[in-house]
């Protein structure tokens, strides 16, 4: 999607794509693999749940997933880069029950609401703002009643109040979309859209939460 935002880092090709995780682990400080493997036990995965992965990347997420899945379970990652997919097809080669799709995630899904779960993990901030409800409007569409949207990423913060250090590495990192994200009530955002029934969790000194909320409405509220 890099080519449809141009100051968005979400989408990732070439070299940083083939050494995403590794890059991920270095910017974490090695933090990046106990907070996502924690987030997914958070999630209480039923052996037979049907997840939708937003912005899959690699696989390394969805594979984490799998493992809590039955053989009538069913993982399905959407990602637009070749190179992710590519990596995500080599990771999860041995769960069949994953599979992945070539799709736009701000693009209506070719997929019906059959999920429990939709989960999303720092991609949302990438984009601008009517973008972000696009995504979100997706999660709800395909999710059935009651279902439960999980989305990881940067938590609401003040960046002026932030520590000099990591305000060097948040601005290096992220992209001028990111700075809007984090100023904005989520839990608001989310409610108008027909979502409620929130719990949240933190990770990071704060800086990260995972924030999942329940598809309470039969309708997406404009």
């Amino acid at each position: 999607m890099g080519s449809h935002y141009p100051e968005s880092k979400v989408e990732i090709n070439g070299c940083m794509a083939r050494h995403y995780d590794a890059l991920l682990n270095i910017a974490t400080f090695g933090r990046y693999s106990p907070f996502i493997t924690k987030s997914i036990e958070l999630m209480e995965i039923k052996p037979e749940d049907r997840i939708l992965d937003l912005g899959t990347g690699t696989g390394r997420n969805a594979c984490l997933m799998t493992k809590h899945l039955s053989k009538k379970g069913k993982l399905i990652g959407i990602d637009i880069s070749q190179e992710m997919i590519s990596q995500f097809k080599k990771r999860c080669v041995n769960y069949p029950n994953a599979k992945i799709i070539h799709a736009r995630v701000d693009q209506s899904l070719p997929l019906t609401q059959d999920f429990d779960k939709v989960f999303i993990s720092f991609v949302l901030h990438g984009f601008p703002q009517y973008v972000r409800a696009l995504i979100i409007k997706n999660a709800f569409e395909v999710l059935k009643r009651n279902g439960r949207f999980f989305v990881l990423d940067y938590n609401e913060f003040s960046y002026k109040e932030m520590p000099f250090y990591l305000k060097i590495l948040f601005k290096l990192m992220e992209c001028p979309y990111a700075f809007d994200f984090i100023e904005r009530d989520w839990k608001g955002i989310l409610q108008q859209q027909g979502f409620d029934y929130f719990k949240e969790h933190h990770f990071l000194q704060g800086y990260i939460r995972l924030l999942s909320a329940k598809r309470c409405n039969g309708h997406l509220v404009h």
